[in-house]
C-alpha cells in the first residue's frame, strides 16, 4: 500500500484554483488519478469540462457548484460526479478554505456516449432563443446575405423544433444604425422612412427563401423600444464602468460633421487593410476611428481634422476576466477565442458607447447632450428585448430588465461580428446583470463571395433574392447554398455551377431516382409499397449504411457540430447510396427465384426516401413535405431516431413529382381562378383589386393558387402578425394604400378588405395594378 496525506506546500495554480496531484500506485493499477483541490474563501475555479468521469469527495468547508447554468450548494460530506463534458465550476462561498479530493479516470465508451447526447447543455429542457444578426435597413438582402446568419438560423431552430425543443428563431432590423442615415442621404429620405422600407423588403425576402421568423423587431417602429434602451444604459453608467471620457474624434475639415462608422474610411491601424470605421472586416479588430491609417471623410475631400468629445465610454480591458470566463461556458469558435486574447493584451481597450448624431436613441440625463447611444450598445439591449416581446405573444413572463439563467442563446453571426457579438456584448452584460450568467453559444460565417469578389451593391455585383427566389426555386437555392455557404473560410457562389449542380445533381440523381423509383412501383407492385421480404447481407449492410447516414446527419445539425456544409453532403451522401444500391439490386428485379429479396429491394430504397424527407425538412421544407405527401405521408415534424421502412400497402405517388424546377424555366404560376360574385366597391374597382389581393394572400399564406379566400377573413386563414406586417407592406408598396394592422386583424373579408385598399389606393398605383390609363 501507498499513503499520501494533503499538503498545502504541494498545490500548484490549475484552472484558477491551487490543486495538487497525487501519485499512488494503487491510482496507477486502477487507472484512477487523483488530486487535492483547495480553494480559498471567495475564489472560484474556472469552468471548465474535460473527456474524462470526474468524483469529488468535499473534505472540508462550504461552497456553490455550478454545472452549466445551475448551482447547488456543498458543503464537507458531498460527493459529487461529474459525467464527461459537463461544464463544471466551483466557488468558496464560506470564510475557511473549500477542500476536495478529486478522483477521475477515461472510459471511451462513456465518453462517446457522452459526446453524442445532450449533456448538461439541455437543449430540450429550458427555452432556447436563436438570433440571426440583425440587419441594416439601408438595403434589401442577397444571396451573400441569405447563405449566412439568417439561413443557418433558420435550419438550427427547425431541427431542434423537431427534437421537441422551445425554439424560436429572433431577428429584426438594426434601425438605428448610421449606416441608415448614409442610404437615406443617398435616396433623399429621411432615416425613420429608410429603415421602415428596407426593414420590410428584408422581411419579405426572408419569406421567400422560406426563413421563419417568430420574433422580428424593428427598433425604430418599436414605441416601447427608447425608453426601455434608455433604462439598459442607465444600468450601466450607474455601475460606474461606463462613464463620460474626454477623447480624441474626428470631424469632418468642410461641414465639422462628426465621423464615425460609414462617415470615415481609412487603413486598418493593425493589418493595413482597407476598412470602415468602428471595425476592420479582415482582421476583426476594432478601431476608434482617430487611430486609423490616413482616415478619408466619405463627404468630402479635404483631410478630416482632429478634435476632442465627451462620450460615454466602456474600458473593455477591465472585463477581460469575465469575457474569458463566458467563453468557457457556451460554443466559442477557435477563431474568436485567439482574437480575444489578441485584443485583451492591450494595456487599454476604451470603446466609445455614444456619439454625437441625430438619429439614434439619446440617453436619459445631460451628460451626453447631442449624443445618441452606439448601435452595438443598442443592438446588445435589442436582443433582450426581442425576448421578452416574443414572450409577450407566447403568454411567457420573460422580462428584459431580469433575464433568467435557464435561457439558452444562440448566435448566427458573419465573421465580422467577432468582436461586437462574443465580446462587447457580454461585457455590457456582465455590467448591467452581474447576477446573470449568459449561456451563448456562437455560429459564424466567413464571407460568401460572388464569382470571386465580394458582393458589392455599388458595382452592380450582386444576386438579389427577389430576383432569384419564388417556390419552385428556394428548395434548389436553399440547398446549394447549405452545400456551398463559407463555414471556417470563404466560398464563393458561381451562377452557372450553381444551374449545372440543379440539373445533374438534384433533378438528375436526386429526381432522376425518384421517379424512377415510383417507375418501378407502379409497375410491379401497382403503385402500392411493398412489404419487405427476404433479406440479404447486401440488404442488411445498406440498412446499416442508412442508419450510418442518419447519426452523421443528426451530428451536423446538433448543436454542437452544427454544419450544413455536412449535413448537405450528406443527405447528398443518402441519394449517391441509394442509387448505387438500386443499379446493384436491378439484374434480379426480373427474376422469379427472387421475387421476395426484389421487394425487399424496392422497401429499402422507399426507407431511403421516407429518411430523405425527413432529413432534409430542416433544410429543404418544402421538398421534404412534398416527398413525405408523395410517400403517403404528412410533412415530416419529427427528427428520426432510426431508419423505418414505407407501410406495406401505402399508395406511393412518386413518378411525375417535379421536386426541383429546372433552371432556366419561366415560372409555372396559373393565375389564380376568379372568385364569384364579387361584391362592388367604391368607383367598382374593389372587384377589380379582388384577384390581385387572393393572390397576394395565398402567397403570403404559401396557400394553392386555387385555394377560395374571398369570403374569410386573414385572421380565420390562420395569418401571423409577422405575415400581416408583410402583406401590409405589399398593399403600401404597390397601391399605395395605408391599411392599417387592426383592419387587416380585423373582421373583414378579403373581399371587403379589397373594396378598402381600393378607395385609399394611389390613382396611378391603382390604374397600374388594373392595367387601365389613369
Amino acid at each position: 500500500m501507498k499513503i499520501s496525506t494533503y499538503s498545502a506546500d504541494e498545490l500548484q495554480k490549475s484552472y484558477g484554483i491551487d490543486v495538487t496531484s497525487l501519485d499512488t500506485g494503487a491510482a496507477a493499477r486502477l487507472g484512477v488519478a487523483a488530486a487535492w483541490v483547495d480553494i480559498e474563501p471567495g475564489a472560484r475555479s474556472e469552468a471548465h469540462q474535460h473527456d474524462e468521469t470526474e468524483t469529488w469527495v468535499v473534505a472540508s468547508g462550504t461552497g456553490e457548484l455550478t454545472v452549466g447554468v445551475g448551482k447547488h450548494p456543498v458543503r464537507a460530506g458531498t460527493v459529487v460526479q461529474f459525467e464527461p463534458f459537463e461544464t463544471h465550476s466551483v466557488e468558496n462561498t464560506g470564510d475557511t478554505p473549500l477542500v476536495l479530493l478529486s478522483l477521475y479516470w477515461r472510459d471511451a465508451d462513456r465518453a462517446a456516449h457522452a459526446a453524442g447526447g445532450p449533456g448538461d447543455r439541455r437543449f430540450g429542457a429550458r427555452p432556447l432563443f436563436v438570433f440571426s444578426s440583425a440587419p441594416t435597413p439601408n438595403g434589401d438582402l442577397h444571396l451573400g446575405h441569405l447563405s449566412g446568419p439568417f439561413f443557418g438560423a433558420d435550419v438550427f431552430v427547425r431541427y431542434q423544433r423537431m427534437n421537441g425543443a422551445d425554439a424560436w428563431h429572433l431577428t429584426g432590423s438594426d434601425d438605428y444604425q448610421n449606416y441608415v442615415v448614409a442610404a437615406a442621404r443617398r435616396e433623399g429620405r429621411e432615416p425613420a422612412e429608410t429603415a421602415a422600407h428596407y426593414s420590410a423588403e428584408i422581411l419579405a425576402t426572408l419569406r421567400l427563401m422560406d426563413i421563419d421568423v417568430h420574433q422580428y423587431t424593428a427598433t425604430s417602429r418599436d414605441d416601447a423600444y427608447p425608453d426601455a434602451l434608455r433604462a439598459f444604459f442607465s444600468r450601466l453608467t450607474d455601475s460606474g464602468t461606463v462613464a463620460p471620457r474626454a477623447g480624441a474624434a474626428l470631424f469632418d475639415a468642410v461641414t465639422g460633421t462628426y465621423l464615425f462608422e460609414s462617415g470615415v474610411t481609412g487603413r486598418c491601424p493593425t493589418c493595413q487593410a482597407e476598412t470602415g470605421g468602428n471595425v476592420c472586416e479582415a482582421c476583426l479588430e476594432p478601431n476608434v476611428c482617430t487611430d486609423l491609417v490616413d482616415p478619408r471623410s466619405t463627404a468630402s475631400d479635404a483631410p478630416p481634422r482632429e478634435g476632442t468629445v465627451t462620450r460615454y465610454t466602456l474600458p473593455l480591458h477591465r472585463l477581460a476576466e469575465d469575457i474569458a470566463a463566458h467563453h468557457r461556458l457556451g460554443r466559442v469558435p477557435a477563431p474568436v477565442k485567439e482574437l480575444a486574447e489578441r485584443l485583451l493584451r492591450r494595456e487599454h481597450l476604451d470603446i466609445p458607447v455614444t456619439h454625437p448624431a441625430t438619429w439614434g436613441v439619446r440617453p436619459a440625463g445631460t451628460e451626453a447632450e447631442g449624443q445618441v447611444i452606439w448601435s452595438w450598445l443598442d443592438y446588445a439591449y435589442s436582443i433582450l428585448h426581442g425576448i421578452e416581446s416574443l414572450g409577450r405573444g407566447l403568454g411567457r413572463s420573460w422580462r428584459a430588465d431580469a433575464p433568467e439563467q435557464d435561457w439558452k442563446i444562440v448566435h448566427f453571426l458573419g465573421s465580422d461580428g467577432s468582436f461586437f457579438h462574443p465580446m462587447f456584448v457580454p461585457a455590457l452584460y456582465r455590467i448591467a446583470h452581474p447576477d446573470w450568467t449568459p449561456d451563448i453559444d456562437y455560429h459564424i460565417n466567413e464571407f460568401y463571395l460572388l464569382d470571386n469578389s465580394k458582393f458589392s451593391t455599388s458595382r452592380r455585383h450582386v444576386i438579389w433574392g427577389k430576383d432569384v427566389l419564388s417556390p419552385r426555386t428556394v428548395d434548389s437555392i436553399r440547398f446549394y447554398l447549405a452545400l456551398t455557404r463559407p463555414e471556417g473560410r470563404r466560398t464563393n457562389f458561381e451562377h452557372d455551377a450553381y444551374e449545372t449542380y440543379v440539373r445533374q445533381t438534384l433533378i438528375g440523381s436526386w429526381q432522376g431516382w425518384l421517379n424512377g423509383l415510383g417507375d418501378r412501383i407502379e409497375k410491379r407492385y401497382g403503385g402500392a409499397a411493398p412489404d419487405a421480404g427476404t433479406w440479404t447481407p447486401e440488404h442488411t449492410a445498406f440498412l446499416a449504411r442508412l442508419d450510418t447516414r442518419l447519426r452523421l446527419l443528426t451530428g451536423s445539425l446538433g448543436p454542437d457540430g452544427f454544419s450544413l456544409n455536412q449535413a448537405a453532403e450528406t443527405l447528398n451522401g443518402i441519394v449517391e447510396d441509394v442509387t448505387s444500391f438500386a443499379r446493384l439490386q436491378a439484374p434480379a428485379a426480373d427474376v422469379d427465384s427472387c421475387k421476395d429479396e426484389a421487394r425487399t429491394a424496392i422497401a429499402l430504397e422507399l426507407a431511403a426516401a421516407r429518411l430523405l424527407a425527413a432529413c432534409a425538412a430542416p433544410v429543404m421544407p418544402r421538398f421534404a413535405a412534398r416527398l413525405a405527401a408523395a410517400l403517403g405521408g404528412p410533412p415530416p415534424t419529427e427528427w428520426p431516431r432510426t431508419v423505418t421502412l414505407v407501410p406495406a400497402g401505402t399508395p406511393i405517388d412518386l413518378t411525375r413529382q417535379e421536386f426541383f424546377a429546372t433552371p432556366g424555366t419561366p415560372e409555372q404560376n396559373p393565375a389564380p381562378q376568379a372568385e364569384a360574385a364579387p361584391q362592388p366597391g367604391p368607383e367598382g374597382t374593389g372587384p377589380l383589386l379582388l384577384p390581385w389581393l387572393s393572390d397576394l394572400v395565398r402567397h403570403t399564406l404559401r396557400l394553392p393558387s386555387d385555394a377560395p379566400v374571398r369570403d374569410s377573413t386573414l385572421v380565420q386563414m390562420g395569418m401571423e402578425s409577422l405575415q400581416v406586417i408583410a402583406l401590409q407592406y405589399q398593399i403600401t408598396e404597390q397601391v399605395g394604400a395605408d391599411v392599417s394592422i387592426e383592419d387587416l386583424l380585423g373582421d373583414k373579408s378579403v373581399a371587403e378588405l379589397a373594396a378598402l385598399i381600393a378607395d385609399g389606393a394611389e390613382p396611378d398605383a391603382l390604374a397600374a395594378h388594373l392595367e387601365v390609363t389613369a
